[in-house]
């Protein structure tokens, strides 16, 4: 096999480039079977289409034989897939047409390899949702399409309920009406601020102790719904925090920087 001699041209600061030179990438095993010992979901990205129609107001256009053989390789190691819900992705190009056509071929994929997928159902299809009851409405038709492709839910921040929602009342509210509908355990992601300055203040409250108290009292009235939680804020003390404050059973799915080992 003829080895790839590979190099890249990089910016540097005061004007002109370096040189890097690209090593061969590493060998890995492959895992026969997914984990048992924990769940490790790949947060695995898309690969645009160079040669699409990627113009604003246009849908995404994706390479779809990359993306999926992406998605593929992460199987063959035994991880599963946590599907159109990255930052990089979702409120940042990736259309609700192209979310749907890549969770649903992706579920397909993790039918066929046995392996864990679950994908974010959210409110960004519809920005124009102003109301408490709006957002109902628009995290419903998410959630009940994931559900449809046998993907497991992740109930996602919502820019839209983040706006509309006058104080903690009104995402106990909402998240209620949510869990108690869905037909198997979701998984919650609260994601802060430093990702999302939309998001301030989410679940009623920018200080962040008194909105823990919140998210953990919903997490302990629905414990039989969730599955686990997704805590985004970067901060390693309050994961510590939360993973004592949570009921037994249900799950702290860690992964950002500053977070305590899973």
């Amino acid at each position: 096999m003829t080895r790839v001699d590979a190099r890249i041209d990089l910016p540097v600061a005061g004007g002109g480039w370096r040189t890097v030179q690209l090593t061969e990438p590493r060998a890995w095993e492959p895992h026969p079977q997914p984990y048992t010992s924990r769940v490790a979901f790949a947060a695995a990205h898309v690969v645009a289409d160079p040669w699409g129609d990627n113009v604003p107001g246009a849908p995404a256009a994706l390479d779809w034989d990359a993306t999926l053989a992406f998605r593929r390789h992460l199987f063959s190691y035994g991880l599963g897939v946590a599907e159109a819900m990255d930052t990089a992705q979702r409120n940042m190009g990736l259309d609700w047409v192209a979310v749907q056509e890549l969770v649903r071929r992706s579920a397909e994929q993790a039918a066929a390899a046995g392996a864990r997928i679950a994908a974010g159902a959210g409110t960004d299809h519809r920005p124009d949702a102003a109301t408490v009851d709006d957002v109902v409405a628009t995290y419903t038709e998410q959630v009940g399409f994931v559900e449809g492709t046998g993907a497991q839910v992740i109930l996602m921040a919502s820019r839209q309920l983040a706006a509309a929602a006058r104080g903690a009342d009104d995402y106990l509210r909402v998240y209620d009406v949510l869990l108690r509908q869905v037909r198997e355990p979701v998984i919650l992601h609260w994601l802060g601020e430093a990702f999302d300055p939309n998001l301030r203040g989410y679940w009623g409250s920018a200080d962040v102790d008194v909105a823990t108290e919140t998210f953990v009292r919903l997490v302990t009235e629905h414990a039989a719904k969730i599955d686990g939680v997704k805590v985004s804020l970067l901060s390693a003390e309050h994961e510590t925090g939360l993973r004592r404050a949570l009921p037994a059973g249900v799950r702290l799915y860690t992964g950002d920087a500053s977070t305590t080992p899973s």
